[in-house]
C-alpha cells in the first residue's frame, strides 16, 4: 500500500465508527500563548477539552500536521541521525469530545491495525499506566482490563508517568494514555530476545505506533490536577511510522513519504543515499525532513525571521543548508527545488502548498541564498583565524622538533609524519559566534578545526561554549516568558460570548480571573460572560476601554483570545468582582480601527485588479491609526501601480458601497468566490464581509464599517520589501488621511517658499543638476590637488635596505584619497614600501601600500603591520591585503610614530 491508501483508510475506517472527517488545523497556533506550532493533534481540541466550547461533534478523526522543534517536543537534533524521528510529521486521530471513552477507543486500534492493516497480533504490544504515588493516581486498571480481551495478558505491560501519562505542556488538559508498540525485527531476532524487554528502551525496531491518550484531567499552575467537566479521547498515530510499518521498512525515510524527495536530491547534487549512518546519508535524510516543515510551515502564513516561529523556521532551513554544503559538497540553493516535489505529493492532502507552489520557492531561495553568503562570510572568519595560527606557529617555531621542516615555506600543512601538534584551545565564545550568527554547529567547527590542524591540537572550550548559549536562552526567556496563574472561577453562569458587532456598551459579569507575571510586572485577566471587546484576531487590534464596577472604573488594556476565549487584560482588581458590571469599548479607537480594516478589504481587491490575481494575503496590522498589508507579489509597484491601487479605493470609498456581512455555511461561502486565507482555521459557519459581490468578498471576522463612504479619504503612504515574494503596504485613512495629505503640502509649499519657486519640483531638479555638476568640479580639483602632493611624496623617496621608502602625513579631504595617492605612487616606484597619514576632521587614517615583489622576496603583509602595528598606535582598526592596507582610529595624535614604526621595521 502507498502512504496515501494508508492515510486514507484510516479516515474511511474512523468515518464508518460515525467520525465526522475534519481538515488539518494550520501548522502555526495563534491565539493560543502556550504554543508556537501545532505540536500534537489535540491541539485544535483544546477548548474541547477544557468545556469552554462546544464541539459540533462528539466524534472527530483527522490528519494532523504537526511540528516539534521547540519547547517541551524537541526533536530536531535527532531528526536525520536516527530513522523515525521527524520536525515534520502527520498525526493520524480520532477524537471522542465527552462521547466514547476506553472500551471503544482500545477495541476499535485492535481492529484497525489487525483487521484493516493485516499488522501480525504477535509483533504487537501495548503498555498502560501503572499509576503514580506521588500524584495520588491508580494504576489504569480499566485499560488493562480492555486490552485483556484482546492481545494475550503477556503483551500488556505497564508503563511509568513518563512513558504513560500524557501531557500537552506544564498546565492543561492531560490523563493517562496507553501505547501500542511494534516490533519489527526479523523473526531471528524476535526469537533470540523477548519483544517486551525492548518496549520503551529506544530500540530503532521496536517502536511506538499509537497512543491513545483518556483525557480526565486539567493540570493547573500549582501541579495538582482538577478532573476534566468530562471524560475524552485523544488518540495519535504517527503516519510515518505506521506507514514503515505496512511497507516493511526498517526506517521511515524508507517509506513513499520520503523516497521521492530523496530521489531528487541524489538527483540534483549526483549523490549516492546509501542507507547508512554516514553523515552523508543523515544529510539526505536532513533534507528529505526539513523541507516538509520549511514548506509547509511557510504556506501556512509564517514567514522566516529572526524572532519566534519565524526564527524557528529559519533555524530548521538553515540546517538543511548547513548539511547539504557540508556533507554533500553542494554549494548552491537546493532546497527551493524540492519544493515542487513535495507540493505535488501532497496536493490532495494537504493542497495549500500546490497553490502557493511559486511563492513558497521563492521565500526558500532567498532564504538559502541569503544564508549561503553568511556561511562564506563565517568559513572567511575561520581563515582569518587561521591565518593568526599560522602566526603564532611560526613565532613557536622553536618549539618544533622538526621547525627546519618548513622553516623556507611556513604556511605548509606538514603531513601527520611531520607533525607534532601544538595543544591549542579554541575560544568558547568565538565557537558560539560561529553559531549564533554563522550557523556552524559545534560538531562543524570542530570538524573545521580538525581539517585545518596546522600544527595544533584543537580543542574547544565547551564549558565556556554551554555558558554564552544559556546566556542566550536566559535572554530569551526573559524576553518571552509570561507566568500565568491559574483561574478563579467567579461566576458560571454562562453569557453571549462576544457581542461588540453590534454593541459597544453591555452590561454583563465576570466569569472567571487568573493573576499573569511578566518581566517582574503584575497584570490581570478576565473573562467576561457577555463582551463587546473585540479580541486581536486576524490582523485586527484588540479593543481598550473601560469596565464599570459601579462607582469603580478599572481600564482594559488589550484584548487577546486564548483559543476561543476572549481575555481582557487590566492592571488591577475591583475591590469586589463578582458583581454586574457594564463594559464599553472606547468607540472612536475602534470606529477608527474599523475605517481601516474596511479599507484593507478594498486594498486588497485592488492590488489583485491591478497587479494581478496571484496576489493574496501575507500578514497585515489594523489599528486605529494606520493600516499595514503584506501580499504576495514579487516586484516592487512602479509609481503608476501605486497611483492606480490609491485611485480605484478611493473611487470605492466615494461610491459609498454597503458593506453586507453574512453568516455562511463555509461551502457556499467559497462557492459564492469568497477569499480565504492560508494558515487561518475556520469553522464549519464563517462570516463573510461582501463590497460589492464583483469587486471583493473574503471570510474575515474583524469589525467593519457599513458603507465605504464612512472611511473617508485613503492615503497610501509606503510600498516595500518585507521577505522574498513579499510586499508591504501602509496606508491612512479617515482623519489620518487627512492629516497625512495636509502634512504632505504645507511640506511642499515650504520648500517653494525656501527655493521662492511656483514649481517646487522644477527648482529641487535645477538644484540636484547644479549640485551634481559642482561635485564634478570639486573632484576635478581635488585630482589636480593629488597629483600635486604625489610629486611633492616623490621628491621625500628613500632607500632603506634596498627599498624605496615613502612615509609622510599628508592633508586631503577623505580617508578614500589616501588609497589614491597609494595607487598613484605605484606607478612611479619600483620595490617600495609607502605609508601615509592624514587627519581629516580629527580623526586619524593610514594606509599602507607594498610592491609585490617586496611582499614575495621579504615577507612584508601590509595588511599585518595595519592589524599588528598601526591600528593600536591610533587606537582603531582597520586591515586590507597584503599589498594594500588601511586603518581608521580615534588618536590623531600619533600618526608620526605610526610612520616611524614602519620605517623601523624596514
Amino acid at each position: 500500500m502507498t502512504a496515501a491508501q494508508i492515510r486514507q483508510q484510516f479516515l474511511d475506517f474512523f468515518a464508518s465508527k460515525q467520525h465526522s472527517i475534519v481538515p488539518s488545523a494550520p501548522i502555526v497556533v495563534k491565539n493560543d500563548p502556550t504554543l508556537m506550532f501545532t505540536n500534537a493533534g489535540m491541539n485544535q481540541f483544546k477548548d474541547y477539552f477544557l468545556g469552554n466550547q462546544t464541539p459540533a461533534s462528539k466524534r472527530v478523526a483527522d490528519t494532523q500536521k504537526c511540528l516539534r522543534v521547540s519547547g517541551k517536543h524537541n526533536d530536531l537534533e535527532e531528526v536525520g541521525v536516527d530513522t523515525y524521528h521527524h520536525t515534520m510529521f502527520e498525526m493520524l486521530g480520532n477524537w471522542s469530545f465527552g462521547d466514547y471513552f476506553k472500551t471503544e477507543a482500545i477495541s476499535w486500534s485492535w481492529e484497525l491495525l489487525t483487521g484493516v492493516y493485516q499488522i501480525p497480533k504477535d509483533r504487537l504490544y501495548v503498555t498502560v499506566f501503572e499509576g503514580d504515588e506521588k500524584e495520588g493516581l491508580p494504576k489504569d486498571e480499566e485499560a488493562a482490563t480492555e486490552w485483556a480481551k484482546w492481545i494475550d495478558p503477556n503483551r500488556i505491560l505497564l508503563g511509568n508517568k513518563k512513558d504513560n501519562f500524557w501531557e500537552m505542556g506544564d498546565t492543561g488538559p492531560c490523563g493517562p494514555c496507553t501505547e501500542i508498540h511494534v516490533d519489527c525485527r526479523p523473526d531471528a531476532e524476535r526469537a533470540a530476545v523477548d519483544g517486551k524487554t525492548l518496549v520503551n528502551n529506544d530500540h530503532p525496531q521496536v517502536i511506538e505506533i499509537w497512543n491513545n491518550v483518556f483525557m480526565q484531567f486539567n493540570r493547573l499552575k500549582d501541579g495538582s490536577l482538577q478532573p476534566l467537566p468530562a471524560k475524552h479521547v485523544d488518540t495519535g498515530m504517527g503516519l510515518e511510522r505506521l506507514v514503515r510499518v505496512l511497507q516493511g521498512k526498517t526506517s521511515n525515510y524508507d517509506t513513499d513519504l520520503f523516497t521521492g524527495t530523496i530521489a531528487a536530491v541524489e538527483n540534483i547534487t549526483g549523490a549516492q543515499y546509501d542507507f547508512s549512518d554516514s553523515k552523508q546519508a543523515v544529510a539526505f535524510r536532513v533534507l528529505a525532513d526539513h523541507i516538509r516543515a520549511i514548506s509547509f510551515t511557510i504556506a501556512d502564513g509564517q514567514l522566516p525571521s529572526n524572532t519566534g516561529a519565524g526564527y524557528v523556521i529559519r533555524r530548521i532551513l538553515r540546517r538543511a543548508v548547513r548539511y547539504y554544503y557540508s556533507y554533500l559538497g553542494y554549494k548552491q540553493p537546493l532546497l527551493h527545488q524540492l519544493v515542487p516535489v513535495l507540493a505535488a505529493q501532497f496536493e490532495h492532502v494537504f493542497p495549500e502548498l500546490k497553490k502557493q507552489e511559486t511563492f513558497v520557492g521563492k521565500v526558500v531561495l532567498e532564504e538559502e541564498e541569503a544564508f549561503l553568503r553568511t556561511l562564506e562570510k563565517g568559513l572567511k572568519k575561520l581563515d582569518s583565524i587561521f591565518e593568526n595560527l599560522r602566526q603564532m606557529r611560526r613565532e613557536h617555531v622553536p618549539f618544533f622538533p622538526q621547525h627546519e621542516i618548513y622553516s623556507d615555506n611556513p604556511n605548509r600543512v606538514l603531513s601527520e609524519s611531520e607533525k607534532t601538534e601544538y595543544p591549542f584551545t579554541f575560544s568558547g565564545k568565538e565557537a558560539f559566534e560561529l553559531y549564533d550568527t554563522y550557523g556552524f554547529p559545534l560538531d562543524l567547527t570542530q570538524l573545521i578545526l580538525a581539517q585545518n590542524s596546522i600544527g595544533f591540537k584543537f580543542t574547544i572550550d565547551e564549558n565556556e561554549f554551554n555558558s554564552e548559549m544559556e546566556k542566550q536562552k536566559n535572554r530569551s526567556r526573559a524576553a518571552t516568558t509570561l507566568d500565568t496563574g491559574d483561574w478563579q472561577i467567579v461566576n458560571e453562569t454562562a453569557g453571549l460570548g462576544f457581542v461588540g458587532y453590534a454593541d459597544l456598551n453591555v452590561g454583563t459579569h465576570v466569569q472567571k480571573f487568573r493573576k499573569v507575571s511578566a518581566k517582574g510586572k503584575d497584570q490581570y485577566q478576565l473573562v467576561l460572560a457577555s463582551t463587546p471587546f473585540y479580541a486581536e484576531s486576524g490582523g485586527q487590534v484588540g479593543d481598550t476601554g473601560e469596565l464599570h464596577f459601579g462607582d469603580e472604573i478599572i481600564q482594559v488594556l488589550n484584548t487577546k483570545k486564548e483559543n476561543d476565549l476572549i481575555v481582557h487584560f487590566v492592571d488591577s482588581l475591583p475591590a469586589d468582582i463578582s458583581g454586574d458590571v457594564r463594559a464599553v469599548v472606547h468607540a472612536e479607537r475602534r470606529l477608527n480601527t474599523m475605517y481601516n480594516h474596511t479599507a484593507t478589504h478594498l486594498l486588497h481587491a485592488a492590488l489583485r485588479q491591478v497587479l494581478g490575481t496571484h496576489v493574496a494575503q501575507k500578514g497585515s496590522l489594523v489599528n486605529d491609526e494606520y493600516l499595514r498589508f503584506d501580499f504576495s507579489h514579487f516586484s516592487k509597484m512602479t509609481d503608476e501601480e501605486i497611483r492606480s491601487v490609491e485611485k480605484i479605493v478611493n473611487d470605492k470609498i466615494r461610491e459609498n458601497i454597503p458593506v453586507v456581512i453574512e453568516s455562511l455555511p463555509k461551502e457556499e461561502a467559497l462557492t459564492r468566490g469568497a477569499m480565504a486565507l492560508f494558515g487561518e482555521k475556520y469553522g464549519d459557519v464563517v462570516r463573510v464581509v461582501t463590497i460589492d459581490p464583483n469587486y471583493s468578498v473574503e471570510l474575515c471576522g474583524g469589525t467593519h464599517v457599513m458603507h465605504t463612504g464612512m472611511i473617508g479619504l485613503f492615503a497610501l503612504a509606503s510600498e516595500s520589501a518585507v521577505a522574498a515574494g513579499v510586499r508591504r503596504i501602509e496606508a491612512y485613512t479617515g482623519p489620518t488621511a487627512f492629516r497625512y495629505f495636509s502634512e504632505r503640502l504645507l511640506n511642499i509649499k515650504g520648500i517653494g517658499s525656501l527655493l521662492k519657486a511656483k514649481d517646487p519640483i522644477k527648482a529641487v531638479d535645477k538644484l540636484l543638476t547644479e549640485n551634481a555638476q559642482l561635485k564634478k568640479h570639486i573632484e576635478m580639483l581635488e585630482a589636480r590637488q593629488l597629483v600635486a602632493v604625489r610629486n611633492e611624496l616623490l621628491q621625500k623617496d628613500e632607500i632603506i635596505n634596498g627599498i624605496n621608502f615613502i612615509g609622510d602625513i599628508v592633508e586631503v579631504g577623505n580617508a578614500d584619497a589616501l588609497k589614491k595617492l597609494c595607487f598613484d605612487l605605484k606607478n612611479h616606484l619600483n620595490d617600495f614600501v609607502v605609508v601615509l597619514a592624514a587627519n581629516i576632521d580629527g580623526k586619524p587614517f593610514v594606509a599602507v601600500s607594498i610592491a609585490d615583489n617586496v611582499v614575495a622576496a621579504k615577507g612584508l603583509d601590509a595588511g599585518a603591520i595595519i592589524k599588528q602595528h598601526l591600528a593600536p598606535i591610533i587606537k582603531g582598526g582597520g586591515g586590507g591585503q597584503k599589498n594594500l592596507a588601511t586603518a581608521g582610529g580615534q588618536d590623531a595624535s600619533n600618526l608620526a610614530q605610526a610612520i616611524a614604526v614602519v620605517k623601523g621595521l624596514l
